[in-house]
């Protein structure tokens, strides 16, 4: 038998025997596995740029996003996974609560922050059972086990958290400490961070519990005794086993595997639970459910009267579909009163939002920017890079758009040859990308799809501050930026840019800015370039290329029928363009230029039958060895004219010849291909 080592945060379990150990056909069944030891220096926190590897013949780069179409999730447990691994769990009913660390978290990267999972009202610690291989990447996981028949009242539990984290924070004091509490578990958290507010802390509140539903108290005072000792006796181990089998065979015979949506979800739910009633039963058996329902009452009352204290910054999970353990007004003011605080709401999640497939925590915590590994977030070395399914994900959101534009990519030689791929880009970095911003931004995901999936080049977008701000009661969903931050955009600031460099890595910059984003009627295709700029003699420091390039199309897919002008001759929409300027920050006092006064708005659009994009990426200027020289700012004005003239240049050439492109419009193209193949390449003008 297997002996397993468990750091209680009392004290009180130091060793598990094996007599005591959940039960299990074999060692491989046994879920709790010795918290690795922390080292007494932790390495330093790796770069968030991932490098670009050479196989045996260094000719050739391996670029992992090349076959991004048949990239298909990873293999995530489901409930019946969950219920069946918490059958050992609540065998083992006796003892004070316990930390384990699953055994799927033992790959981590160096330098990770800790995550303590804090669980729900079922107390097995099992709750991130669907997440522990992703978030096992990035963090060092334990999770606290609370066993059925354990008593700790809530003031304890707090100090046995307390026990755990306040030693942690004295080896690893400049590292967080992540708190992930689910229902009765994230009042735990914040309990515990009300009392400690100088450690730091980051809390993930799961669904968080703000009020008992009156009725489920009731419910479960009148329950009889008997129940579930009534269920365990009709559905035994043999008779349980006998049940699962037989819905199995349902599922099969149904093909409920391989329904979709949410009516399949449920049914798959319902099997798995119906397979498991047993473990169910035992699991809440009435007098463990009654006291925590009296612990999860005293634990509300004691956060609602602490609330006030909390420091630490959070993240909220609520449920749409859950209104047992909270309500809408409660996460509002929990919103409100907390001093860095973001809302997240999962609409379509019910009671247990970390075991639907619709959840990827992970994800999340890359979509919110909330991941870090130091005392503040860095957005170069704390980025965590898209996996190959997230990836794949953006460019399903985005096939539509790539389908009815079908994108040219063009590109320059260093001999001046231009042809019709991307091979002219340069393959290691630093590469600072400058271009004329299409309306809206539409030409950024399919460049930026393309150059990582054809040729492994991330591009870092310098972005504008409102991507990553969250303004509660904005008029624009902050889920609709999910896709910059995931993809690897960064604040425009001289600091990131000068790290993104320092980094070595493929840097995308729009001098014209919001300016260009959101243009006014007639002013397609015009650059409003500040007259001078710093990112040359920056770009200068590291011996960075310059690559100008150029995109038409956005006047073949909208018109602007509403622009800035005359929505300031409409008083509604007047307010709305004066409350997304205050919002982004744009108001500069005293700055009456044109890029002073760059107006946040949404245009009033009328779609076109699609038209064709076309990029063309020019030669890049190469400043190897010129940093002495570009100090002179005259030199560095030259450079920085050459690359604005060659932009230009870019756009007018496609502007030319784009009228030679018998395929310019849709219907050639749907023709082309019917008769081709979908997966065919659309030809284009002569080069």
């Amino acid at each position: 038998m297997v002996v397993t080592i468990l750091r209680s945060i009392s004290g009180l379990c130091a060793v598990s025997s094996s007599s005591n150990l959940p039960r299990g056909n074999s060692a491989a069944k046994h879920r709790m596995t010795a918290i690795k030891s922390v080292p007494t220096n932790p390495p330093p926190p790796p770069s968030g740029v991932r490098r670009r590897r050479k196989n045996k013949d260094e000719n050739m780069v391996e670029n992992p996003y090349f076959k991004t179409e048949s990239a298909r999730p990873d293999l995530r447990k489901t409930l019946s996974d969950f219920l069946e691994e918490a059958r050992d769990f609540v065998g083992d009913g006796e003892g004070p609560p316990r930390w384990f660390s699953p055994l799927e978290c033992g790959a981590q990267a160096q330098g990770s922050p800790l995550l303590l999972y804090l669980p729900g009202i079922d107390g097995t610690g099992l709750g991130l059972i669907r997440h522990h291989k992703e978030l096992g990447e990035i963090f060092d996981i334990w999770c606290l086990h609370i066993p059925v028949r354990d008593r700790t009242p809530v003031k304890d539990m707090v100090k046995l958290i307390e026990r755990t984290i306040r030693s942690e924070h004295c080896h690893f004091p400049n590292r967080p400490i992540y708190l992930v509490g689910e229902s009765i578990g994230a009042c735990l958290a914040l309990d515990f961070a009300a009392k400690n507010p100088n450690i730091d802390l980051a809390l993930i509140l799961v669904n968080p519990a703000t009020h008992v539903n009156n009725f489920m108290s009731r419910m479960l005072s009148v329950l009889p005794d008997g129940i579930p000792t009534l269920l365990e006796d009709a559905f035994g181990f043999k008779q349980g086993d006998l049940l699962k089998g037989m819905i199995d065979a349902l599922s099969n015979e149904f093909s409920v595997q391989r329904m979709g949506g949410l009516g399949g979800r449920m049914l798959r739910d319902l099997f798995a639970v119906s397979a498991n009633l047993p473990t169910l039963c035992r699991m809440f058996p009435k007098d463990t459910l009654l006291w925590k329902f009296e612990m999860l009452k005293y634990a509300i009352t004691s956060v609602n009267s602490l609330i006030y204290s909390v420091r630490a910054e959070t993240l909220i999970l609520p449920s749409g579909r859950d209104q047992w353990l909270h309500n809408d007004e409660d996460i509002d003011r929990y919103a409100s009163t907390l001093p860095k605080c973001i809302v997240r709401k999962l609409d379509d999640s019910g009671q247990f939002p970390l075991l639907e497939d619709i959840i990827d925590l992970a994800t999340i915590i890359k979509f919110t920017c909330f991941y870090r590994r130091g005392k503040s977030h860095d957005y170069i070395s704390d980025y965590i890079v898209p996996t190959l399914f997230e990836f794949k994900q953006q460019l399903d959101d985005h096939r539509l758009l790539m389908d009815a534009i079908s994108p040219v990519m063009l590109s320059t030689l260093e001999d001046g040859t231009v042809v019709r791929s991307l091979e002219g880009l340069p393959s290691e970095g630093p590469v600072v990308y400058v271009g004329y911003h299409m309306l809206l931004g539409f030409e950024l995901a399919p460049m930026v799809g393309l150059l990582m999936k054809h040729r492994n080049i991330h591009m870092r977008g310098l972005t504008h501050p409102m991507v990553f701000m969250y303004i509660r009661d904005s008029i624009v969903d902050p889920k609709t930026f999910d896709k910059y931050k995931l993809m690897g955009g960064v604040p425009v600031s001289n600091m990131n840019f000068y790290k993104l460099l320092r980094e070595k890595a493929h840097v995308l910059l729009y001098p014209g800015g919001v300016r260009e984003a959101l243009h006014r009627k007639g002013e397609e295709y015009k650059l409003f370039w500040p007259e001078q700029s710093e990112f040359v003699r920056v770009a200068s420091k590291f011996g960075a290329k310059i690559v100008p390039f150029g995109v038409v199309g956005e006047d073949d897919i909208f018109k602007i029928v509403l622009d800035s002008n005359d929505q300031r001759n409409i008083p509604i929409l007047k307010d709305l363009m004066e409350k997304a300027t205050k919002d982004a920050g744009n108001i500069r006092e005293g700055d009456e230029s044109e890029l002073g006064n760059q107006d946040c708005y949404i245009p009033g659009l009328l779609p076109k039958i699609p038209g064709r994009f076309y990029y063309y990426f020019g030669k890049p200027i190469d400043l190897a060895d010129k940093e002495k020289e570009l100090k002179d700012k005259d030199k560095a004005q030259e450079v920085y004219l050459q690359a604005k003239s060659e932009v230009e240049q870019c756009i007018a050439y496609l502007k030319m010849k784009r009228e030679s492109d018998p395929y310019r419009h849709l219907l050639p193209r749907m023709l082309y291909q019917a008769s081709h193949g979908w997966s065919s390449e659309i030809p284009t003008f002569d080069l």
